[in-house]
């Protein structure tokens, strides 16, 4: 019989890469996680590692093994919810993940709403990049979390995951002057990122998401950004963009409370929001009533905005600029 615990470790090697990444998330010993590994072989009867020099890499049947433990790990998941949903009300720890503008807008209304009606329930909350979330969830250190992706940053499918959209908004453009033309005319969209291309820009760290959608927003328009100032803090880069030190590309949910001297110039790219926890995981009381109250969020959080009037040069024009 296969064990399910050493399943999930050869799964998290097919997704970390190395041993001593298993072991550094799931708080092992690389030697530990070696041992048991071999240990699997054994109980499969088939090689499932091939020695790469100082590295490793799996064979056939480790991808083939890897297929089926996410499903039994998914089954497992599913078996665990079925059980939580028999108790008569909600207790226990609930572990959450959220990206900071999320953290700051969506997440605390959907905290006093969990805490008013279930308040057994234990909250415990993580600020994080998104792009550590999936391994976050895998590990079981979150239960769920709050994701955000982008038109030009698509998440890949990850089987051992569920996402749901709550969420979509347009990316802006940060400035303290509204993008023109040489002819002093109103650009399009797309155009107004293009229109600072020889200007300083404020970005997210490299590594992150944000980082990365911002610069593939100016790549998609013709040039390579040259980045002054590095922060994932989006108050801290509109405070930039207001102080003069550059533009900036944010979600709209980064930019709430926007410093009036910034232009908020809506673009095409969008940005998702998404409830993201482990598969098979949906149906469990603390996830099901933690994402009703994102949704209630979201409702509120929409409500709240309200179109206002953006002034560009001497051409002033409507856009899907905000205030809350």
């Amino acid at each position: 019989m296969l064990d399910v615990h050493r399943l999930r470790l050869l799964r998290e090697l097919s997704y970390r890469g190395t041993i001593a990444a298993v072991a550094q998330a799931l708080a092992y010993t690389p030697s530990a996680v070696s041992q048991q590994l071999t240990v699997l072989e054994r109980e499969a009867g088939v090689a499932l590692l091939e020695r790469t020099g100082r590295g490793v890499r799996l064979t056939p049947a480790a991808h083939t093994l890897v297929a089926h433990a996410e499903q039994v790990l998914a089954g497992l998941e599913s078996a665990a919810a079925a059980v939580a949903a028999t108790k008569g009300g909600l207790t226990g720890r609930l572990r959450l993940g959220a990206f900071p503008s999320a953290a700051r807008t969506l997440l605390p209304p959907a905290l006093v709403a969990l805490g008013r009606d279930h308040p057994d329930l234990e909250l415990m909350v993580d600020e994080i990049d998104p792009a550590d979330a999936a391994g976050l969830l895998r590990t079981g250190d979150l239960d769920a979390a709050l994701t955000q992706d982008y038109d030009l940053v698509p998440v890949p499918e990850h089987p051992a995951l569920e996402s749901t959209v709550v969420l979509t908004e347009p990316m802006y453009l940060a400035s303290t002057s509204p993008p023109g033309s040489p002819a002093g005319s109103a650009p399009g969209r797309d155009e107004a990122v293009r229109a600072f291309r020889s200007g300083a820009w404020i970005m997210g760290r490299p590594g992150t998401l944000c980082r990365l959608a911002a610069e593939r927003v100016c790549q998609a328009a013709g040039f390579e950004p040259r980045v002054r100032h590095q922060t994932d803090d989006f108050p801290t880069a509109l405070a930039l963009v207001a102080a003069g030190q550059g533009q900036a590309i944010l979600p709209r949910l980064g930019a709430v409370n926007a410093p009036r001297s910034v232009v908020l110039t809506p673009l095409t790219t969008t940005t998702r929001v998404r409830v993201t926890h482990r598969r098979g995981a949906g149906g469990h009381p603390g996830i099901a009533a933690f994402h009703r109250a994102i949704e209630d969020a979201v409702e509120g959080y929409l409500g709240r905005t309200t179109a206002t009037t953006v002034t560009r040069s001497s051409n002033p024009v409507k856009s899907s600029g905000f205030v809350v």
